[in-house]
Order: C-alpha cells, then structure tokens, then sequence
C-alpha cells in the first residue's frame, strides 16, 4: 500500500543522514518534501546539501522543495513553511530531525554549545511545530514526529552530558504536551533507535571504526514509515525502531546492519542497552570529566599493569595509535597516569604525561584494572557511568589494540 502519495512532509535537518533518509522513502510514494536545512553549499566534512537531496527525492519520484533553513529563526522557519503551503497546497506531516549534539560535562560544556544545542533541538522543535501545526489542522491524517528518546530519568543519561540530555528531552516534552493538546486532531510521536545508526554525525564522535557496531538509517525510515501511516488516534508514543518494525513483521534485522555479524552499539538514553551491551565486544563512546594531578603509588595493582602497558608498547602500536593517554582514577589505588602512544617507541608511567593529553579517562581504579584484564568492557563501563572520556573518540577506540595484546598476560 502506498501510504504516503500526494502527503507533504516538512523535514528539518533533511539534506542528510537520517532525514534524508525519510524523505526518499517517502519520495518513492510519489510524496512531497520540504527539505528544511542550512546545507546550501557542500561542507568540506559532511555530504549533501538541500539541492542534492531535492535531486535524489525527485529521481525517485517525489516533488522537492529546497528552503534554507535555521531552525532557531522564526522568520527563515515561516517563510518556509508559506512556501511550502503555496507550493503544494498545505501541510500533512511534520519530522523534527534537526539536532545538535556535544557530550561533554558541566564545566567542559561552553554555553555557546549550551545556546546551540538548547535553540536547535528544543526551541526549533517547538517553533517548528507551532508553525506548522495551523495548516496541520487542516490535513485528513496529520503527523508531528520528533526524532527524540523516552524521557528515562534514570541519572545516568544525565550526569556525563547534562546539557544534551536536556536539550534532546525537550524535543520529547514536546510530544508529551502536544500529544495531549492536540489529541483526535493530530498525531504526535517520538521515534528513537535501539543501536547506533551510521551518519556523517556518529562518524564524527566515535571515528570511521565506530560504523562497523551501526545500523544503516534505513532502519529508522523503515520506522518512520510505519509511523506515519497510522491514523491520528495513534499518539504519544516514545517508539524505538526496532520494536515497530518487529510489529510490521521484520524478523530478520541483519538487512539494517552496516556489517552483519559484528556487536551492535547501543543508543543512549534506553536501560534495556544494558542487556546489549553483554553480547558486544570492547567499544568505547563518549563524556568527560576533569582530571586533577594526583601522584600515583608505585607499587600495587595498577603499577603492575602499567609494567605489562610498556613491555607491550612498540613502534607499531605507537604509529598506529597516534595518541596520548591520560588515566584519572579514584578509589583505593587513586592516582593519575599516562601511556604515550605518539611518540618515539611509546612509554607509559604514573603522573602527568610529558605532552598533552589528546584523550583522558577517569575512572575507579579497581574498574581501570577489570578492563585491562579484559573482565569489564570498555562500553558497559561507560554505560554504567564507569568511565568517562573527554577528547578524540576515536583514540580511544584504537587503544582496543593493545588491551587486546594485554589479555593474555594479565
């Protein structure tokens, strides 16, 4: 069935990733899509721009309309919007994808990231959708959908990246209000994914590694699709991908998997990762923390495996990585340390490291020595608030190598 032909969507943040995936499941229903980014011309980064989405959805049958958007700006939002409305007659369904992501503590969060992150995912949900809402009214089957999680207060989604927390949770407080404001008029939802999903975006946090442990975003307009061709009576729902497309009869879930047969990242803010995280193998995401320059004892636990750390290092482990380590721990063997991975044939030892640190840990001492010994992985340690991470997210994927190396003799 044909559910979204002659439907016109107005999707924000679409010239790639996840929106532009919806738009070209829906383009293949013959539907109408409002391309609503600030993607004009090509970022030296990131792929796309809203006049190469506009050439995709129409290749594939679908009408576009490209509009140059912030979606913090009150005026760019409606002159979009009118043009939408003169353009194909109206509005029936509106996807709040647009968001802005920085996983980093209190003190480490400037506020201009704080500004950000607050006007794209909750001011410009809100503004969207107040503006959009008016001609919604009108449509037969009307959809607001927020691309948000479960509002799961449990701490620790809070305590690495408060400021993102509380700027993804008030897309979702969006559809918590308006589901019930609008209630039997329109149909307000939330869609949120099980695993990670690959975009240029993830790309950017974990490194290119980080893929291999992704789904690809067909999973999520698969979803979205589902979504948005039930009736209006179905609203305020938190949905997670996965679980929807197992209503629709998806069984085999290996088709959305970047590389079938690897351990999938789970996503943030849902306690049932815990449970995935058992069947993953070492992966390392996100946070921070500060560190302070606390000595560190010579002898004990951690001096033995920082003694095992230099009999491993060598130069090949040393051009490979690129890095240098900083190790904050707390607990009964508290002190800092450092394993240099950057230059000369590497070296490790307790204190400061003699240049700056490019990725620093901090975590309890006894946890420190666990993962070492390969007795805790590195992603339930960060998923049950463990380790925190402040710096380039890809390091501290690459030090998987030489914990590797280390299992076997600790």
């Amino acid at each position: 069935m044909i559910k979204l032909a002659g439907k016109t969507l107005f999707i924000t943040g679409a010239s790639r990733g996840i929106g532009k995936a919806i738009a070209l499941k829906a383009a293949k229903d013959g539907a109408n899509v409002v391309i609503a980014a600030k993607t004009a011309q090509a970022h030296p980064k990131l792929p796309g721009t809203i006049y190469t989405a506009a050439e995709e959805i129409e290749a594939l049958g679908g009408r576009a309309l490209p509009c140059i958007v912030d979606v913090r700006d009150e005026k760019q939002i409606g002159e979009a919007v009118e043009q939408a409305v003169q353009k194909f007659g109206g509005i029936d369904i509106l996807v709040n994808n647009a968001s802005a992501i920085n996983l980093t503590g209190t003190l480490e969060t400037p506020m201009k990231k704080v500004d950000l992150m607050l006007g794209v995912n909750l001011r410009g949900t809100y503004l969207t959708s107040k503006l959009c809402i008016p001609h919604l009214l009108k449509s037969k089957n009307p959809h607001i959908l927020n691309l948000s999680p479960p509002l799961n207060l449990n701490p620790i989604w809070f305590k690495n990246h408060t400021a993102y927390t509380m700027a993804k949770y008030g897309m979702s407080m969006c559809v918590l209000g308006m589901a019930e404001e609008f209630r039997g008029s329109i149909a307000v939802n939330a869609l949120w994914p099980k695993t990670a999903i690959q975009t240029a975006a993830m790309e950017m946090l974990g490194g290119a590694e980080v893929g291999k442990q992704c789904r690809n975003v067909d999973i999520m307009s698969d979803a979205a699709y589902a979504i948005l061709g039930k009736p209006r009576s179905y609203t305020g729902n938190f949905v997670i991908d996965e679980e929807i497309l197992k209503t629709e009869g998806i069984k085999d879930f290996d088709i959305y998997a970047v590389a079938p047969g690897n351990a999938l990242l789970p996503d943030f803010f849902l306690d049932e990762a815990e449970a995935l995280v058992q069947n993953m193998g070492d992966q390392v995401v996100i946070p921070v923390v500060k560190g302070d320059s606390r000595s560190a004892a010579t002898s004990g636990p951690i001096a033995e495996t920082f003694n095992i750390i230099k009999g491993v290092l060598n130069p090949d482990i040393v051009k490979s990585t690129g890095g240098v380590y900083k190790f904050d721990l707390s607990g009964e063997h508290a002190g800092v340390w450092f394993i240099d991975m950057k230059n000369g044939g590497g070296s490790a030892g307790s204190g400061e490291p003699p240049v700056k640190a490019d990725v620093v840990m901090t975590m309890d001492s006894a946890d420190f020595t666990k993962m070492f010994a390969g007795k805790l992985k590195p992603t339930m340690a960060f998923m049950s608030g463990k380790l925190m991470i402040k710096g380039d997210m890809s390091l501290a994927i690459k030090m998987e190598k030489m914990m590797s190396m280390m299992k076997s003799k600790l």
